[in-house]
């Protein structure tokens, strides 16, 4: 399954890599393997200690909210396009 993958940069800062990215991946634990893989390192910046996708980071598919598409259930479809936002908050 080819999705495209948009990171921006401030993930993918330090990481020698690219803002927008071509990976295999069924489901968002596949993903978070192959831009581990990738970008090692990256998922530290991602997930929490248990390895699940950090609550201050969103994913949105097709510019879906993936939560509303079934969360970490949802099976991405060949030629989606993946973008994952870190939440800023501040004051």
């Amino acid at each position: 399954m080819s999705i495209r993958v948009r990171i921006p940069a401030a993930i993918v800062r330090g990481k020698g890599g690219s803002e927008s990215v071509e990976l295999t991946a069924a489901d968002l634990k596949e993903l978070l393997t192959a831009l581990e893989d990738r970008y090692p390192g990256m998922k530290k910046s991602l997930c929490d200690e248990s390895g699940k996708l950090n609550r201050f980071v969103n994913v949105f598919v097709n510019d879906e909210d993936i939560r509303f598409l079934g969360g970490e259930g949802y099976h991405f479809q060949d030629g989606d396009e993946v973008l994952l936002i870190p939440s800023i908050a501040g004051g």
